[in-house]
């Protein structure tokens, strides 16, 4: 249990600040945004204070960081501000939704945030500020490097390696045994059945639209 200062107030930090206080019995201090998208000095009825005030208004012997902001830049922005923050000498909390199932001997870092349904297996590792929406699935004796965004119905399939600074679509699928290299891209619904090369991008063609008018047949 830790009082913890959420990053932000946009919509990931309202869903950081439900899932926190509905989930777990950490204790919400207040919100730090950067001082040009600071438009309200409260915010969730707490207080809202820029980089340059948070460590007078909420101590880092006292409070927790959590960042879970979006993949902006490939994850580069989250990162920053993770780092940033580590340097005014704050720890983070992680969040692990209690509907994920994380097997005894997985490992998961600070400042990650994983929701309902992921399930991380046996001797599976999930490096620092790392996002896992909903439903993914994380195989064994699987790693994933830090500041990943995996989104939904991802698939990491057994003894892979992931580097930093991926992001994963819905639906992306890797194949047993392979290596994502750093800053890889899978859009929704890609397959990669062998080891990739860093900042490759693989994109799945989207379904194509059936060459037919409403005329061409009857409609029952």
């Amino acid at each position: 249990m830790a009082k913890v200062v959420i990053w932000g107030i946009g919509m990931f930090a309202d869903l950081a600040y439900l899932y926190l206080t509905e989930d777990t019995d950490h204790t919400i201090a207040g919100f730090v945004v950067d001082v040009e998208f600071k438009d309200a000095d409260r915010f969730r009825g707490l207080p809202v204070v820029t980089p340059d005030a948070v460590a007078a208004a909420f101590p880092p012997a006292e409070c927790r960081m959590f960042v879970p902001m979006s993949q902006r830049e490939n994850g580069d922005c989250r990162r920053s501000k993770y780092l940033a923050m580590k340097e005014k000498g704050y720890g983070f909390i992680s969040y692990v939704s209690s509907r994920a199932q994380v097997f005894s001997n997985a490992a998961v870092g600070e400042n990650c945030f994983i929701l309902e349904n992921n399930i991380i297996q046996h001797y599976a590792s999930v490096g620092d500020n790392v996002i896992l929406w909903s439903n993914n699935h994380i195989g064994h004796h699987s790693s994933i490097g830090s500041h990943c965004f995996f989104t939904s119905q991802v698939v990491v399939s057994g003894r892979c390696s992931v580097g930093e600074h991926c992001y994963f679509g819905v639906n992306a699928t890797v194949g047993d045994g392979i290596s994502v290299a750093e800053r890889n891209i899978l859009g929704a619904g890609s397959l990669v059945m062998r080891n990739t090369k860093p900042g490759q991008v693989f994109v799945e063609k989207p379904t194509a639209l059936f060459p037919m008018s409403s005329g061409d047949v009857a409609l029952k």
